[in-house]
């Protein structure tokens, strides 16, 4: 890694405006490869991706398109990659973009896009703008043109290997949270059959969660741990752009899994978690993953398919919120309505549901920040439009930031309908 690219991670107000905007376009240019360009080339402007995005859906705003959010990318591919960059240098049909430039556009970037990837659905090109956005965020990560708070946690993580507590303080909150639910919660085994990871909040708020993943970790017989020496699976490097904290997060999980002799990492209700660890992971090994990475959809669909569990049925009606990473990009639509169906759940789907369901509005990093409250909650909008024409009596995701985003805008919108969380409505119905 050069000097000038860790100045720029670090401390990227060192380097002046001109320097900034060229570390931004030589890192977009470094995300160009085969795909990248065909996508760059494939958009014949038909406006489709704006149909499918929340924020323009709920704003009307033209500048909230999909496809627009990738100007300035756009931009540096046509100066320099696309078939005629040479031409198009020469006579100037495309000026450089400047850091002015890029900063303005760091609300399209990361306030307006969740990387819920429903536009890429959408398009009848097969463009993945979804993918093509969180390329462009590498570049405004490089030239420090990140949000102010999730700038803090990108350097939180880096500090501590996570953005909610650092690794040692790790044994004595599980202890706390251990006689807070009254179940055993190992940590730090030498050897373990599964390593168990959290999302942020399963430390701190939503410590239920976490106690009930141990009880059913618990009734099964593994052999499962938590380790600080990587327990933290929600991946802000992943949401930031920023590819060299990313890969350290995952190594950190898969490494600890392999020293413990763990086959198995499970992984939270957290779709980005998913996302970072089991579809971009192997990227950082260059071969196949030596471990496996396991959503708890996933698993809990696969002890109750197996009969390793039985659960008591609810018998209400529920709707059912897809989380976009867990469902739409990583491909668990069934597995977790296999697991209401379990549950005894009449099942009322939303009107736009699975791969095509709306995102929370919160994903990619937004419901981390503040400036992007407002847009957020007019997403929450429709969503609770959605969910009341349902008439369902209850309402479950199977993602934790889902559900943090979805409370908020509860409270906001002062809507007294809970968002449960899959994992513990089976917890709280496993039969003897």
């Amino acid at each position: 890694m050069s000097a000038a690219t860790t100045i720029s991670q670090d401390k990227p107000a060192q380097l002046g405006d001109e320097a900034r905007a060229a570390l931004a376009l030589r890192t977009f240019m470094a995300e160009v490869g085969v795909t990248t360009a065909l996508h760059m080339e494939a958009c014949v402007r038909c406006g489709l991706c704006a149909e499918a995005c929340h924020f323009y859906v709920t704003t009307g705003d033209a500048k909230y398109t999909p496809i627009h959010k990738l100007e300035p990318f756009r931009r540096a591919y046509l100066r320099e990659a696309s078939p005629l960059a040479p031409l198009v240098r020469a006579l100037g049909l495309v000026k450089q973009p400047k850091l002015a430039e890029l900063a303005q556009w760091q609300e399209l970037l990361y306030d307006s896009c969740t990387l819920c990837g429903r536009c890429t659905v959408a398009c009848p090109m097969g463009i993945d703008i979804a993918e093509l956005v969180k390329e462009a965020r590498h570049g405004m990560f490089k030239a420090g043109l990140v949000p102010d708070r999730l700038a803090l946690m990108d350097r939180t993580a880096r500090l501590w290997g996570s953005t909610a507590t650092p690794g040692e303080d790790l044994p004595d909150i599980l202890a706390e949270v251990s006689a807070e639910h009254g179940v055993a919660i190992p940590c730090n085994l030498e050897r373990a059959d599964i390593l168990v990871t959290a999302a942020p909040a399963e430390l701190g708020e939503h410590t239920k969660a976490l106690a009930d993943a141990a009880k059913i970790l618990n009734r099964i017989g593994v052999t499962w741990t938590m380790h600080q020496g990587g327990f933290d699976a929600s991946n802000i490097g992943f949401n930031n752009g920023d590819l060299e904290l990313q890969e350290k997060l995952t190594r950190s999980l898969i490494d600890t899994a392999l020293k413990i002799g763990a086959k198995t990492v499970l992984l939270p209700e957290c779709g980005h978690a998913y996302g970072a660890a089991r579809w971009e992971a192997a990227k950082w090994y260059g071969e196949a993953l030596p471990v496996r990475i396991i959503h708890m959809t996933e698993f809990l669909d696969e002890l109750i398919t197996s009969g390793q569990i039985r659960v008591k049925p609810i018998g209400d009606t529920a709707t059912f919120h897809d989380p976009c990473q867990i469902v739409r990009r990583g491909g668990l639509e069934a597995a977790a309505r296999r697991v209401l169906v379990a549950l005894g759940f009449e099942l009322i789907e939303l009107q736009d549901h699975g791969v095509t369901g709306y995102c929370c509005g919160g994903g990619g990093g937004v419901v981390s920040n503040p400036r992007a409250a407002p847009l957020r909650q007019k997403v929450f909008e429709l969503k609770k439009q959605q969910v009341e024409a349902t008439g369902a009596q209850r309402f479950v995701t199977s993602c934790g930031q889902c559900r943090i985003t979805l409370e908020m805008g509860a409270k906001q919108a002062q809507w007294n309908k809970p968002t449960e969380s899959l994992l513990e409505l089976v917890a709280d119905h496993l039969a003897d």
